[in-house]
């Protein structure tokens, strides 16, 4: 049977042969409520309670004999496990829904909350609101998440072309603004520490919940989404034909798609503002209800498609939630969100699906295809001139500027060992900062170089591939297991999470060879599973410390001392002077699979050892300045819009532009609000995240 991943213009491969059968679908449904049953009682009967279900519900029995036991029993299951029973339910049947809806209008089976950053909206969102005190009321609360979601779809699907342009061009633009959006959130969190206790936990998305005040509250604008979304099952049903059929049927394709895309943002607000951000159940349960329809004849209609894919949904949620607690000890499951075991199982299924990809398509452009190919001696002596006077600009303002403004004179002094003890103390501390951001701009910028030439991608960065978030889930799980132990075992680790994370992307999209957008989809899919899996390490080891964590993951120079630079400048010496020896092979990598080989360069082992360096640059820049994005990816693009496509050009520039972006993104982060302080990477999102959406929007008629 033909995939569906092959094609993204439908959604759906064609309905199942043979007459539609109601008895089977009348049995699959029974199966799965049975199914369902099973795990709620399951999920009643865990928890810190030793309470068995037949206790709880003999508990609930209203001619049951009156007693501390019973009272016991009736606090702990109206309190705490039925609420958190029907939140799972309610957010599991909102995101299967949404997700179904958000696929159909899309045509294409990686559309999600997730990946059109309807989450990162939403819950970006709740977070300011949270962050400056005010408190709002359920509904205006849920509003809130609503249109923050709804202006982060529309921004991914403006760009997209409404998923028809392909998957790469879908993931690569919902990733952009979800980063964004994450990184905006991540300082949220860090300034206003005390507004946003427990929202880091929260926003893996957690059901637990104190009361059903909030279900109750949730549960008809859900009943309310979700009918909508029925009401329009036979206008999707149409739609999956294509624009020009179903015109001719008579639908309003235009109104159709704004107002499932409105359903489909309600129902992923409402879920975020009562559970927090679910991670891929969105995803997940109609790709399931998919496979499962197209075995069946007659499910693929959206009338009984939407609710399947809504009934797995709540079977994905209420199995995460069952398994988590089954596994960690009740104490530590309390406080671990029921999203990390979606995202780590939606990573899954994105990887599954990315894997069955075709190569090339929109977004597979190859790398030297930048602006100009080829500039003249005396254009590069130009650039090189400014890049240098620009960064040593950018390294004297870093050292004068700050929450304390120093002057010249003042720098000199301190260099020759006469500044005063307030001036002294002051530069003492900040030049590490200063070197920190130079060079870390600069490895990541090189790294990125290395990535996007090999990918032969210009919209691949370390962060899209797993690279950056491979880092931090290594190097975060050191300092929090081990705090104090230095700065040589956190880059041990984060070089050796990197690598292992790079090699399973490269493993994973090598099923027919590297295609640049298979690599991309498969980087995107596993940077969501380390994401994941270091939120997890956050909560378990040290949920009363996420201040360190997120002081990582933000991306800051914050407290760097010189121990914390050495790495990263030992790593530079070495890695700088090999890219531009192998520089000509560089060139032959980024052309095509042919090309190389013909010429003698052994492609397998070129591309591992740059990919090797690549990941080596990565951890080693994460420990001089934490996780930072869209630096790999905005450095080597205007590098070779400036120097042309030949990396022996492009590469130097490229280290210029990204020692200038980081000092300078540092430099603002720390003066703009003197004396609180940004961290680097929200200026360094803000910058890169438009410039991303950019270039897919000037692609988006490829």
């Amino acid at each position: 049977m033909t995939s569906t991943i092959n094609a993204p213009d439908q959604v759906v491969a064609p309905p199942a042969p043979g007459r539609p059968r109601p008895y089977r679908i009348v049995v699959l449904f029974a199966g799965l409520i049975v199914l369902l049953v099973v795990l709620s009682a399951i999920h009643l009967a865990q928890g810190t309670a030793n309470l068995s279900v037949s206790e709880l519900l003999r508990a609930l029995w209203p001619w049951a004999h009156q007693d501390t036991e019973r009272s016991q029993a009736v606090a702990v299951l109206v309190a705490s496990r039925v609420p958190r029973l029907a939140a799972a339910l309610l957010v599991g049947l909102a995101a299967g829904v949404a997700g179904g809806v958000v696929q159909s209008v899309a045509r294409n089976p990686l559309a999600s909350p997730d990946t059109l950053a309807v989450n990162a909206g939403a819950y970006v969102s709740v977070v300011a609101v949270a962050a400056f005190g005010v408190s709002l009321p359920f509904f205006l609360g849920g509003l809130t998440a609503f249109l923050g979601g709804l202006l982060a779809a529309g921004l991914v699907l403006l760009v997209a072309r409404g998923g028809t342009a392909g998957p790469t061009r879908l993931i690569l633009a919902g990733s952009a603004v979800a980063l964004a959006l994450d990184a905006l959130t991540t300082v949220l969190l860090m300034l206003f520490q005390q507004n946003t206790i427990g929202l880091f936990a929260w926003g893996s998305g957690s059901t637990v919940q104190s009361g059903s005040e909030q279900v109750t509250r949730a549960a008809p604008i859900v009943g309310l989404g979700v009918l909508a979304a029925l009401l329009l099952a036979h206008r999707l049903d149409v739609l999956a034909l294509g624009d020009d059929p179903a015109r001719v049927l008579g639908v309003d394709v235009r109104r159709t798609r704004v107002l499932a895309v409105l359903a489909a943002v309600l129902l992923a607000a409402i879920a975020v503002t009562v559970a927090g951000p679910i991670g891929f159940a969105g995803l997940c349960a109609p790709v399931i209800a998919r496979l499962v329809a197209r075995r069946i004849p007659g499910l693929g209609a959206h009338l009984l498609l939407l609710p399947l894919a809504g009934l797995t949904g709540a079977l994905i949620v209420v199995g995460a939630d069952v398994l988590m607690r089954a596994v960690l000890p009740a104490d530590v499951a309390i406080s671990v969100p029921t999203g990390i075991v979606t995202s780590l199982s939606g990573a899954t299924v994105l990887v599954w699906l990315a894997r069955r990809t075709r190569e090339g398509g929109p977004a597979a452009t190859p790398a030297r295809g930048g602006h100009g190919s080829v500039r003249s001696r005396g254009w590069i002596v130009t650039v090189a001139i400014l890049l240098a006077l620009v960064l040593v600009a950018a390294a004297v303002a870093a050292l004068l500027l700050g929450d304390r403004i120093v002057l010249l004179g003042d720098v000199a002094n301190w260099w020759r060992g006469a500044a005063g003890r307030n001036v002294g103390f002051v530069l003492d501390q900040r030049w590490p900062r200063v070197l920190a951001a130079l060079l870390g701009g600069a490895a990541l910028a090189l790294a990125g170089s290395i990535v996007q030439a090999v990918c032969r991608n210009p919209l691949a960065e370390p962060s899209l591939l797993g690279v950056t978030p491979g880092a931090s889930a290594g190097a975060v799980a050191v300092v929090l297991l081990l705090p104090g132990l230095g700065v040589w075992p956190v880059m041990a680790a984060a070089t050796v999470a990197a690598l292992g994370t790079f090699a399973l992307v490269y493993w994973l999209a090598a099923g027919r060879g590297p295609a640049s957008d298979r690599i991309v989809l498969v980087g995107v899919g596993v940077s969501a599973g380390a994401t994941a899996i270091t939120t997890l390490v956050v909560v378990v080891i040290a949920p009363w410390n996420t201040g360190t964590a997120l002081t990582w993951l933000a991306g800051s120079t914050y407290g760097r001392t010189p121990g914390q630079i050495l790495p990263v400048t030992l790593v530079l010496l070495v890695a700088l002077p090999l890219t531009l020896a192998a520089s000509r092979t560089l060139d032959l990598v980024s052309l095509d699979e042919d090309v190389p080989r013909v010429l003698g360069v052994p492609l397998r082992r070129a591309r591992l050892g740059f990919l090797a360096v690549a990941a080596v640059l990565t951890a080693a820049a994460a420990c001089a300045v934490g996780a930072l994005a869209f630096v790999g990816l905005v450095a080597p693009h205007a590098a070779r819009a400036l120097a042309g496509a030949s990396h022996s050009r492009s590469v130097p520039v490229a280290f210029a532009l990204g020692a200038v972006l980081v000092s300078v993104a540092d430099t603002a982060g720390r003066t703009v609000l003197a004396p609180t302080q940004l961290a680097a990477g929200l200026v360094t999102a803000l910058i890169g995240a438009p410039y991303f959406v950019w270039l897919l929007w000037r692609s988006r008629t490829a």
